[in-house]
């Protein structure tokens, strides 16, 4: 098998606050991927004296060890079990109730010789490419379902939709958020290789609208997932000029590909 990783911050000098890996067992025709986008907290207090690099590193690590160790776990006991190791980890000095203690969106994918399994959580992507080349796109869309103006400022998401019932989620410090998660099973057989991707990346097609998402996966495979990333770059970077008022979202954002041919 092929595996490809690149992940890049939005600005070099902030840290970057997704996680990415590629878990391979030291037994057997498996492994794991899992790609994390941290949640960029407002300005201010919001309960915790950790960063969000560090919840994504402790979530992200937990999940790599997890989903290769525990096979026999279905992905959303392993996000569950995840979350609650994190939480754990800083319960006695955090806030862990507030509305913006650390969290992460999360893509998590994982293979044996019979099936593929995936888990998808908030606006990250999975694409599943089949042996003919036919490019799937796994979504958890509730997000972008919201109606408009439900976003209008991080208090308004805080108090209606994040980690609400009709609202989005995303694994924060409540294990029990891992049943919101799209999962599914596929047969190894159908798929050729996978690429999961933060929204930082997915900009490339949702954002920018350069191309669909075969086409996207298509530019992965062929010229590096580096490539992606710097196209992203040079259209974040035509847009700013473009059209230089102020707008909600990031000029630019951390972003992250795993590429793996199965």
């Amino acid at each position: 098998m092929r595996t490809e990783l690149v992940s890049e911050p939005g600005d070099p000098g902030r840290p970057n606050e997704d996680f990415a890996s590629v878990g391979l067992p030291a037994a057997g025709q498996g492994g794991s991927l899992v790609v994390l986008d941290g949640v960029t907290p407002p300005r201010g207090d919001y309960g915790c004296v950790h960063s969000v690099p560090w919840f994504s590193a402790r979530l992200g690590g937990a999940l790599t060890e997890l989903s290769v160790s525990q096979g026999d776990l279905p992905l959303s006991e392993v996000l569950a079990q995840a979350i609650r190791r994190v939480a754990d980890a800083h319960a006695a000095t955090c806030d862990l109730s507030h509305p913006r203690t650390p969290q992460a969106t999360v893509v998590l994918a994982r293979w044996s010789a019979p099936e593929v399994e995936y888990l998808v959580l908030s606006d990250s992507a999975l694409l599943v490419e089949s042996p003919a080349g036919e490019v799937t796109v796994l979504l958890d869309d509730r997000l972008s379902r919201l109606p408009r103006g439900t976003l209008t400022t991080d208090v308004v998401a805080d108090t209606v939709a994040r980690n609400k019932e009709g609202g989005f989620f995303t694994a924060a410090a409540d294990p029990s958020v891992a049943s919101r998660a799209v999962t599914g099973r596929l047969p190894r057989s159908s798929v050729r290789a996978l690429a999961a991707l933060t929204d930082g990346a997915t900009r490339w097609v949702e954002r920018f609208h350069a191309g669909d998402w075969a086409e996207l996966f298509a530019l992965v495979r062929e010229e590096g997932s580096l490539s992606l990333v710097e196209r992203v770059r040079a259209l974040e970077r035509a847009d700013a000029r473009e059209r230089p008022r102020p707008r909600r979202g990031k000029t630019h954002d951390d972003a992250t590909v795993v590429f793996a041919e199965l």
